[in-house]
């Protein structure tokens, strides 16, 4: 007996659609390794009419007042508050994620940023008015952009949608939005709740792989584009985006680096730093996933995090006891695997180091000390439960160390001497530095980085403000 495939759809313009030729891409749960969805493989003919309901949507979304923007963003997060048993279930099975943690960790955080950009819509800052030539007024409008075309990745589909749609749709926007092909459930979900509360048009939802994903930057009608995902991606979303200049905001790869050093409470620096190295499967940009740790404490260290590795527990959704499920797909698994693979002679790996189980795509908590820094782990994103160790001598080797890389997101630093952090704080060249904690976000402060990392900022009055432009108007005040 076969169990009959969910068929998911695009939303285009207030409709459900299948992809306009009629093709589908497999979706898989990772926990099990088969086969539950179909999505459209949306094609040129799918952007088109995305686009052309996002633009025909944006005039009159852009002429509602920050009041209703702000009212229907509430009504958005209540709605998802309300449903919020479906998106965790939906998020799960596209993920593998835990049910227990999606639900207290993850969907939270989601309604208070659609809460937080409500408010934001009314909270519009600018220059005041003023004579700044004789007998002229200047005034400072800020605008929506137009359309906006959004790729989500899949280490945080639901979240990830907000942190575009949110912001994009609070200044005025519309908005065409495609997830990731390998978890496209749950933001299908998202139009399907959205669909009661939003004018048709402003927000659509088109399924499809990464040639949907350069129709929609190529295409001429979004003003701007906006990306979360690899410095691959990112790249080739810059440079189709540069062709007719459309602005690009991007959120792509992460290598952030734990300072560690010899007066810093190592018990709590280790718990801490296993939560936010294998949390999501370490499928996270600011994964606490490259530790340097002062010499005189880095032999403790090590045995500490690798005992904290070994009591750390993968396994299936329903499982209450484990802290992180599958790698996304059995792409990520070999990318993981083929790191700890490669290892140079000098590593050693203290814990972990392989799959986990014969089903899905798990890979155990795993920790690799003995690095040196030009080490292919150390300068390039796992994206998996793998944390590496280094040791360092002093505070200046220690920088090097950290800055050292191509990326530039999020670091933290773990000390007890206040001058030595705000050191720390000042010349470490990322985005984010957390003192003594790793991994908190809060929908106030701004998410972005630096150097390879890209740039724009996701949440905050930041990141609202970059899905606005900013207009000068003069007028004579002879009449």
């Amino acid at each position: 007996m076969t169990t009959e495939l969910r068929r998911l759809r695009n939303y285009i313009g207030g409709e459900f659609k299948d992809a306009a030729d009629g093709r589908t891409t497999e979706v898989v749960n990772p926990a099990t390794g088969e086969v539950y969805a179909t999505a459209p493989l949306s094609g040129q003919a799918d952007v088109d009419a995305a686009m052309a309901a996002a633009a025909a949507a944006f005039p009159g979304w852009r002429d509602t007042t920050p009041a209703e923007r702000q009212k229907a963003l509430l009504k958005i997060a209540d709605a998802f508050e309300a449903r919020a048993d479906e998106l965790v279930a939906a998020e799960s099975e596209n993920t593998g994620k835990p049910l227990g943690l999606t639900a207290s960790e993850e969907l939270p955080p989601m309604v208070d940023q659609i809460r937080f950009f409500a408010g934001a819509a009314r909270l519009l800052e600018g220059r005041s008015a003023g004579e700044y030539m004789e007998g002229m007024t200047s005034i400072i409008r800020r605008e929506p952009v137009g359309v906006c075309a959004q790729v989500a990745p899949w280490n945080y589909p639901m979240m990830m949608a907000v942190w575009k749609f949110a912001p994009a749709i609070a200044a005025g926007n519309t908005v065409v939005l495609k997830p990731s092909d390998t978890t496209p459930a749950s933001t299908v979900l998202m139009a399907e709740i959205i669909d009661s509360v939003l004018p048709k048009g402003v927000f659509n939802v088109i399924c499809g792989d990464r040639d949907t994903g350069k129709a929609m930057v190529e295409h001429s009608t979004p003003a701007m584009a906006s990306i979360t995902g690899s410095v691959r991606a990112g790249m080739q979303v810059a440079e189709s985006a540069s062709k007719d200049v459309k602005r690009v905001h991007l959120e792509l790869g992460g290598k952030a680096p734990v300072v560690v050093f010899e007066d810093a409470d190592i018990a709590k620096a280790v718990e801490d730093i296993a939560v936010a190295g294998y949390f999501n499967a370490g499928q996270d940009c600011t994964a606490a996933t490259r530790v340097l740790v002062h010499e005189s404490i880095h032999d403790e260290f090590v045995a500490a995090l690798a005992k904290a590795a070994a009591d750390t527990k993968t396994g299936q959704p329903d499982d209450e006891d484990v802290l992180y499920g599958p790698l996304n797909n059995p792409n990520q698994l070999k990318q993981v695997a083929g790191f700890i693979e490669r290892l140079p002679a000098h590593a050693k790996v203290e814990a972990g180091g392989h799959q986990v189980g014969e089903k899905g795509y798990f890979y155990a908590p795993t920790v690799v000390s003995g690095l040196k820094q030009d080490d292919e782990i150390i300068q390039n994103e796992v994206f998996g439960p793998v944390i590496t160790v280094q040791s360092f001598a002093n505070e200046g080797q220690a920088l090097e160390y950290a800055n050292g890389v191509e990326f530039a997101l999020a670091s933290s630093v773990w000390t007890k001497d206040h001058g030595r952090a705000m050191r720390m704080s000042k010349n470490l060249d990322f985005g984010c530095v957390w003192i003594n904690t790793h991994i908190p976000l809060v929908a106030e402060m701004p998410h972005g980085g630096f150097k390879k990392s890209g740039y724009g900022k996701d949440l905050s009055a930041y990141g609202f403000e970059d899905y606005t432009r900013i207009k000068h108007v003069m007028t004579s005040l002879d009449g």
